[in-house]
């Protein structure tokens, strides 16, 4: 039979951000997946080498609208590292209430995503128009509803007062109640099983193979999660189940983030009942930044996200490396697709709830001819230009 080739992307109605899936097919068959990045490459990465790492605190927050906090808490901890620089205990409970609430409207987003690649146009809107409630809290909490902003060195930007406390945990049982309804849906609706059992199985050992991380590890029963390995702020006081399934289909990894959703409830009542008093940030916000080294892991909605930093004791960082976890998943999760038919693609790639804003980080600089040039996975591949 011919193999053709069919171009899924760089825009696609199931793609939200530009990335291109080069798809080999026989018949309805596909043989073999190529993926093509480097649509939104935006040189964060080098920003960073040539701004204050003050500044930096703010462009890496936006390396991705719907983790934008999870992305700050990893610089905030890395520079907070090298620092020296331990926030108080009020502190570290509002960081993980902001990471917590970050979790819910990212997992519920892709959840309506999944909804809407399916052709269950009312169930994403559903979904979106609950999540709304999400955002809200989180314009409480931050002062903005999308890009918040909310951490600094030593601490967070604003408190919270019982009047907040009252309406967040209030909005959190709307969500929980509504959250128990979509858990049924995509449990019992016989057409999303039949759209997502089964489709794109990744077994453990593959997983654990290809590096996978996040809710697409998790969804193949591999017991990972950094809040877990390596608690950051207040996640070792903080009581949560490390939610998995063995089903290791594309329904394990929606149902991961489902389970999810209800643990990082939980999470933010437990820190809003057990706020301890005290300070909320530094009394003195320390504008230097030592010479050294610093690596910080933290759990984003996606997986374990890292941050790593070289200081030469100015104020500008020598080096500041992000590696993010739809870049493992993305590239090592091809494996996801053997044996798939060419209408399962877009319920496999979003089963991994791709970032692609998230995964664009590589340049690379022609000494010889002064030129910066973005290179694609293919081009790296090759060592070609």
């Amino acid at each position: 039979m011919v193999v053709l080739e069919v171009p899924f992307g760089p825009q696609h109605p199931a793609l939200h951000e530009p990335i291109m899936f080069r798809l080999y097919v026989e018949g309805e068959q596909v043989v073999k997946v190529m993926p093509n990045i480097g649509y939104n490459h935006r040189g964060i990465e080098k920003l960073c080498e040539q701004n204050l790492f003050v500044k930096n605190l703010y462009i890496c927050s936006r390396v991705c609208g719907i983790c934008n906090i999870i992305h700050s808490t990893a610089y905030t901890l890395v520079v907070e590292q090298i620092q020296k620089n331990d926030p108080p205990p009020r502190a570290k409970y509002l960081r993980v209430v902001a990471n917590e609430l970050e979790r819910i409207h990212s997992h519920m987003i892709i959840l309506a995503i999944m909804a809407e690649v399916l052709g269950f146009d009312s169930l994403f809107m559903l979904m979106m128009r609950d999540r709304e409630q999400v955002m809200r809290m989180k314009e409480m909490l931050t002062g903005n509803r999308v890009l918040g902003d909310y951490l600094i060195f030593g601490g967070v930007k604003r408190d919270v007062d019982e009047e907040k406390k009252n309406r967040i945990l209030k909005t959190l049982d709307f969500i929980e109640e509504r959250m128990k309804y979509y858990k049924k849906v995509f449990t019992e609706d016989p057409t999303i099983r039949k759209r997502l059992v089964d489709v794109g199985p990744i077994t453990k050992t593959e997983a654990m193979k290809h590096c996978l991380v996040g809710p697409t590890a998790r969804g193949s029963g591999v017991k990972t999660d950094v809040r877990k390995e390596d608690p950051y702020d207040a996640y070792d006081e903080v009581p949560f189940n490390l939610i998995t399934y063995d089903e290791c289909d594309s329904w394990a990894r929606m149902m991961v983030r489902i389970d999810e959703v209800f643990e990082s409830i939980n999470m933010v009542r437990y820190c809003l009942t057990h706020l301890p008093d005290g300070p909320y940030g530094p009394k003195v916000l320390k504008r230097a930044l030592p010479k050294g080294e610093g690596i910080s892991r933290v759990e984003a909605p996606r997986g374990e996200l890292i941050y790593h930093m070289i200081s030469e004791g100015k104020r500008i960082p020598y080096r500041v490396k992000i590696r993010t976890p739809s870049m493992t998943n993305i590239i090592n999760g091809l494996v996801a697709f053997k044996n798939a038919v060419l209408a399962d693609v877009p319920a496999i790639i979003t089963s991994f709830d791709p970032c692609i804003a998230c995964m664009e980080r590589v340049e690379v600089i022609d000494i010889r001819n002064s030129k910066v040039w973005y290179p694609t996975l293919r081009q790296l591949a090759g060592g070609k230009r």
